[in-house]
This record gives C-alpha cells, structure tokens and sequence, in this order.
C-alpha cells in the first residue's frame, strides 16, 4: 500500500499551515462588560483573495503574516514577509498594470497600498499612504483601464465604491452601493440558522446590548463578466454557520446595483465545517470558475476561522452560483474545463460516519467519539500533553478507503503557549502572530484486522492533512500516534474522516415536502429514506436552478430561513449513504407569501 500528499485532490477546509495567535480579551466593548478577561492560542485564516497572476495563484488572508501560492489551486505552498501590516485585518490582493496590488483594513488613520511584480522575492513595497482609513477593501481594473476602490465592513454604514487614480487617490465623491435590507433578504437576517435566542442569563443580555440586531454588511469583491459588473459581499457574520456571500449586478462599475434573488450564492450551513462567506472569486488557465471564502470554526474565539474553495460558474442566464452540496468531500481541482454540474456529486463517499473511537486517554466532556461525529467544532482530546498519544477509529468492517483528513484542534494551549509581547491592541482585544509555525508531527498507520499495520503518514502534518491511499487493500482500523505537537501541549482531533467507495446499495428515495412559513423562512420535512445515512437539501427559485443546498447529518426536517421576500421556492432532498446519493423527487414551487 502507498500514500500520496501531492495530488491535485483537495477536501475543505483547505490543508494550510494556518498560523498561530496569541489573543487577550479584554471582558468588556465600549464599557460594557459581556465576559471574563481571557487568553486564547489558536489558529486562524480568513477572507481569503486570490488572484492569478503570470501562471500562478497568490492568496492573501486576514492574520497570516504572509501568503500562500500554488500553480493549481491544489497544492499551496506559504510564505512569509515582513513588508506588509501583519495586523490589518481582510488583506485584498488585484492585479493592476500587470502588478498585485495589495491593501488591508484599518480603522483610523490611512490605509497604504503596496505593489509587488515578484512576489516570491518578497518585492512588496509601499506605492501609496492611501488618503483615509477603510475597512474590507476590494480593488478592481476594469477592462479600459481605470481603477476603483470598494470597501465597507458595519452593521450600520453601507458598502461604498469609488473611483481611484494612479496614487490610490479617489476621483469624485464615494458611492453608496451595497445597504443591509434583512426584511426582504432572510439570508441576511443575524444568528446561527438566522436565528438569535433570547438571553436567560445577565451576560448573555449584556452581551446582546452589545451586539447589533442588524447584519454586517462586509467583504466586498467585484467580478466583471461580458457587459455585467458582480458587486459580490458577505452577511450576515462571520460567527455563524449561515455566513455567505450574496451579490448585485450591474451595467457600470458604480452601479447603481440590483440585488441579485439568486443571493446568497456561496452558502455551507450545514456539514462537517460550515460558513462560505467574505470571499474572491477567480477564473482558472482552462476557464473554470472557482470561489474562495472563510470558514468558521469559531470556538477558541469568533474569530477562529478557516479558507475553503468551491467551485463556482455562470449560467446561461449570468446567474452566478458555487457547487457546495458536498463542499467538504475531498474533490479534484481539474486540468482542463469542466462543467459545474460534474462537482454535484463527491468522488468519495464517508466511510467513517457513526464510526467508534478509543484513546490511550480523555480529558473530560471530550470523548474519542468526538472524533467521528462530523463537526468541526467538537474534538477528542488527551488527558494532558500529547506526546505518544494515541486516537483509533474502528470503521465497523474492512472498507475500500482511499482518503483520510485528519483535523486537528487546538485545545487550551494558553496553558502551553509563551506569552507574546509585542501585538495590535483594538480595544477589546490584543492579538499577536506567531513569527514561527507549530508544527505537528505524527504517524498514522492503518490495518484490515487490527494486528498488522500499515504506515500512511509519518512525519510532519498540518492541521487538516488529506491523505490519499493510492495502492488500496480494504481497511477497518486507522490509528494516529503522535510525536511532536505546536507549544507541547495536547492532542486535540476534530474529525477523522475517512471517504472511499461503499459498497452498500444507495439509499431509497425521500419523499419531502416544503410549506412557506412567512416570505423569508420555509420548512422542508421528509420521510425517512431506507438506508439513508444523511441528507442534502437542495433549493432554487426555479426547478431547474436549486443553487443553494444544506446538509442534514440528523433528523428529516429543517428549517430555511434565509430566503428573499417575492421568490418562489422548488426543494429535493437527496438522501446520502456510503453507497451514493439518490436524488429525490422535486417539489414546488412553495409560492413566496406577501409582507405584512
């Protein structure tokens, strides 16, 4: 049997060597205390941009303290600089005269420009001070030339453009193009499933004094197609699993703009991972369109995120839309034009749901088991510093695996980590980088009968490491040993997962039903389908349009409440097994109701 790390295979979240943060929270916001001072030390990368520029991919992400760059959208190699702010958060990157142009956010003072023509010789340098301070910025070249800056990132102030000279300079006055409008767009509504609970407790009240009921309107990215101008943004947070990216068209670069009813277009609110919000869209060498976007793990901090890229493309009538149905399946990134529809359904199925799990040891409320349960924001950990400890996970049966991601978490490691000293203070919160990665180093063996093993990674690993089994032999067990991990401190694994070919018969059909509970919510039940292990609930506005999609680990039913006012609604739930999906039977439209 061998292994292989370096194919063109890839499975969300992307296997970066995310960097490390040192975080102090201060307890309290503008004077109003909503938690106990703390320290967190954790990993983190988000509102990912990518660019292709002269044959290769550069992606710049919010707390890196550098990029990354990859020839094929695959395999993604890191670099450091110290020439660019490592604190301004939301990093854009463009490609302006035939050269990145990179800028990033900050609340007062000015935001500068950098330019860079060989980036892998660390040649940034500032090009321009900038003229006022911005948050979120996005920096677009339209086809004659001229230069326009988009920026905006608040609950309260829109989205706004305008246009910029050769010195990043406006010309004119600025635009306002994109404002929050949750009454009529459900997609933009706050909280996870687009839903808040009341607070019970004084901290929670305090902490919703503290937040706005009003979503934030952020990440601006503008993608020009033909004549039409894509003015895509984010919302409603970056803390919840319904975080997405919407947009609006137009016919200039400054509109005005209309709000497009197929938003939002990346949307991941259910699955292993969720969130698919603050993103880039970029076209590849065979003119494949793809779409990068933060991920949210969100437990250590809110702000504990990670990058996915999904594919994406326009249709026939310029509605522009992302495959995510099973957007944390590993999948290939093609070498040639491949059509959208060919990413519906996943190479490889899960193998390793409802798997058990034992440990050399837990640390309490923190079983093996979490290890196979399918959320990114649940883990195992060991009782104590990893070193030499052990996970296994007993797949039931002998199985035809050809893939395993191993995530691994970060638990409690302010109990491990060195405090840092020099950082960026916001107020509330202190943050500073890591100048060093952390590595994790381990071995993970695998075996048909538990007695003899076979080695499939030993070495150094990231945080999500994919590891393909190209030589097969059918596998029960898979064991991970560790032998070095970041700061010595525990072994923490979010997910096991392990994709291969069933071969159990795919699952009977689902017979579902939709009903429309007010214009922006609408409730989807089905029945139970034989041999069904979870469920993908696709939906559109047209019945041949069923964009946007939701996986369902448990239960028949769930609740769409991020839908836009006015629009019909058309579902299928498809039911999932080892063996394959089986696509269910179409029902709708669900007729959109009338606002009060």
């Amino acid at each position: 049997m061998s292994t292989s790390r370096t194919s063109r295979l890839i499975c969300n979240p992307l296997d970066l060597e995310y960097r490390y943060q040192d975080v102090r929270f201060s307890g309290s916001v503008g004077g109003i205390v909503i938690g106990e001072p703390r320290r967190s030390v954790h990993r983190e990368a988000a509102d990912p941009s990518i660019v292709r520029y002269r044959g290769r991919y550069y992606l710049f992400a919010s707390m890196s303290r550098g990029f990354w760059h990859s020839v094929d959208l695959a395999q993604w190699t890191y670099q450091a600089t110290e020439k660019l702010p490592p604190y301004d958060y939301a990093p854009d990157v463009r490609v302006v005269d035939d050269a990145l142009i990179v800028c990033a956010s900050r609340k007062s003072g000015t935001s500068p420009f950098f330019r860079s023509v060989s980036p892998l010789d660390d040649d940034f340098e500032e090009v321009a001070p900038g003229t006022f301070a911005f948050w979120d910025p996005n920096i677009f070249q339209d086809d004659d030339g001229r230069v326009y800056l988009y920026w905006g990132c608040g609950s309260t102030e829109p989205i706004r453009g305008v246009e910029v000279d050769a010195d990043f300079t406006p010309i004119g006055e600025p635009v306002d193009l994109v404002a929050a409008d949750a009454r009529r767009r459900g997609w933009e509504r706050n909280g996870e499933d687009h839903r808040i609970p009341e607070p019970t407790t004084e901290r929670e009240r305090r902490a919703a004094a503290f937040l706005s009921s009003d979503p934030y309107i952020e990440g601006a990215w503008m993608t020009r197609r033909g004549e039409t101008y894509y003015l895509q943004y984010a919302a409603p947070g970056t803390q919840y699993n319904t975080y997405a990216d919407g947009y609006l068209t137009s016919n200039s670069p400054l509109g005005p703009f209309l709000h497009s009813e197929e938003s939002p277009f990346s949307l991941k609110a259910g699955g292993f991972i969720t969130g698919a919000g603050h993103g880039s869209t970029v076209q590849d060498e065979y003119g494949n369109w793809w779409h990068a976007a933060t991920m949210r793990i969100s437990v250590n901090d809110i702000f504990e995120r990670r990058i996915g890229i999904f594919p994406a493309a326009f249709d026939a009538d310029g509605v522009l839309q992302c495959e995510q149905g099973f957007a944390d399946y590993p999948m290939t990134v093609p070498d040639g034009p491949l059509p959208l529809a060919s990413h519906a359904e996943p190479e490889w199925m899960l193998l390793s749901g409802g798997a058990t799990a034992r440990a050399s040891s837990s640390a309490a409320g923190h079983e093996p088991l979490l290890a196979t349960t399918e959320d990114v924001r649940t883990w195992w950990v060991s009782d104590g510093p990893g070193r030499d400890e052990w996970l296994e996970v007993d797949l039931g049966e002998p199985k035809d695996v050809r893939a395993v991601q191993v995530n691994l978490a970060d638990h409690r490691l302010a109990d491990f980590a060195s405090e840092l000293t020099e950082g960026h203070d916001q107020g509330h919160t202190w943050r500073s980088i890591y100048a060093t990665h952390q590595e994790a180093e381990y071995t993970f063996e695998a075996s048909t009968d538990g007695r003899s093993w076979t080695v499939l990674h030993d070495g150094v690993a990231t945080p999500h490491a994919l590891i393909q089994v190209v030589e097969r032999e059918h596998l029960r067990y898979l064991r991970l040993r560790a032998h070095r991990l970041p700061f010595d401190g525990p072994l923490a694994v979010s997910g096991v997962r392990v994709f291969g070919v069933g071969s159990t018969e795919a699952p009977e059909v689902a017979a579902a039903d939709c009903r429309r509970i007010d214009p922006l919510t609408a409730e989807v039940e089905w029945t139970p389908a034989e041999r069904a292990q979870r469920y993908v609930v696709r939906y559109g506005t047209r019945p041949e349009r069923l964009t946007r999609s939701r996986t369902v680990l448990n239960g028949t039913s769930v609740e769409l409440a991020g839908l836009n006012a006015g629009t019909d609604l058309w579902i299928r739930v498809d039911a999932v097994n080892e063996g394959g999906v089986t696509q269910g039977t179409l029902v709708g439209p669900a007729a959109h109701l009338p606002q009060s």
